[in-house]
């Protein structure tokens, strides 16, 4: 017999699973409410004071530099939802575009064979990460920054070893560059602002990840280890597969990223990258990822990389010294993170 059974003159406990949840705690229990708050503080603000801030020219703009950033940051907060880090992301990037660049150059094959490769070898790079983060027990700041101390000094010796100079080679005239610029640096024309592809590997990075997050068992999986990762161990829940998943996800969108910049400019500085891991981290907390893990959503790295975006060219239109960029990038990180804990509290207040 089913059903649930209350002591003499008590009333029955209904059915967590059939209490109704009204619309307001819905909402004050999303992980993104407190950047998206943030984001139009942000938009109006720079509104106020930079008159070209509004200009069609300027959403594409700052698109553009939300999705650079935004790229990153949605599988960056699928890990840091895990509760993982990986300090080595920044210069991953760059190694993806060395490698792709350096090996057609050298090899003088088609670009496309040297696009492969480095998408093989930052696969392995992000497996590596994963597979020492959990044999090792290691914490993932340790391992991930010896990772990009090594990416570091392999990005310089090579290039520097290979092409003589701190950059590499042009290959703009080389086969398949103008068919590997369409996919991955190209312009598009909408109503006659211009807005680049990276805005669409965006678009479906954070659309995927949700859909992994919200919809998938492996999302449900990421909470586990993210909350507690031997009480999910304990459940069923394959740990170690679903860190090495997170961290082959970073991996995959670092090389997205590396092929951007490198057909973007058609050379790549070896030097690039170092300290764009602490700005994806920073995208990532601003739209309610938790330092500790076990909360987030893809949709708050989203909105975070859009404040990022609005802020570093709102500073911009506004004709102030670009110089202050890390203060404001800094405050926002504060205010994002306790207005953030504020939502939590309240949701947790009215369950």
């Amino acid at each position: 017999m089913s059903g649930s059974t209350a002591a003499p003159g008590k009333p029955a406990e209904a059915d967590e699973r059939l209490v109704h949840t009204s619309p307001l705690r819905k909402l004050l229990g999303r992980p993104e409410l407190g950047s998206v708050v943030g984001a139009v503080a942000v938009f109006v603000f720079f509104a106020i004071v930079a008159d070209s801030f509004l200009q069609a020219s300027s959403l594409g703009t700052v698109l553009y530099a939300a999705s650079v950033l935004g790229i990153m940051a949605a599988p960056v907060a699928l890990l840091m939802i895990g509760g993982e880090f990986d300090l080595s992301a920044g210069v991953l990037v760059t190694s993806s575009a060395l490698i792709s660049s350096m090996f057609s150059y050298q090899m003088t094959a088609n670009v496309w064979v040297g696009v492969l490769v480095s998408l093989l070898v930052t696969l392995a790079i992000g497996a590596f990460n994963g597979f020492m983060l959990t044999r090792t027990k290691l914490p993932s700041f340790i391992i991930t920054l010896g990772t990009f101390l090594m990416l570091t000094g392999l990005n310089l010796g090579f290039t520097k070893l290979i092409s003589g100079t701190v950059s590499t080679k042009a290959i703009g005239d080389m086969e398949g560059f103008d068919s590997a610029h369409a996919l991955f640096a190209s312009t598009l024309t909408i109503g006659g602002v211009e807005f680049k592809v990276t805005i669409l590997w965006w678009i479906a990075l954070v659309a995927l990840a949700t859909w992994i997050l919200l919809r998938t068992r492996f999302g449900n999986w990421i909470f586990a280890v993210g909350g507690e990762a031997d009480a999910a161990r304990a459940v069923g829940v394959p740990v170690i597969r679903t860190k090495i998943g997170l961290y082959l996800g970073v991996a995959f969108a670092a090389w997205i990223s590396g092929q951007h910049l490198l057909f973007s400019y058609d050379v790549v500085q070896s030097g690039e990258g170092v300290g764009n891991e602490l700005t994806y981290i920073i995208a990532a907390v601003i739209g309610g990822c938790l330092i500790t893990g076990g909360y987030g959503s893809a949709i708050g790295s989203a909105v975070g990389a859009f404040i990022f975006g609005m802020t570093s060219k709102g500073i911009v239109y506004a004709e102030w010294n670009p110089d202050w960029f890390k203060f404001f990038l800094g405050a926002m990180l504060l205010l994002a993170t306790l207005l953030n804990a504020w939502v939590r509290k309240r949701a947790e207040a009215t369950t």
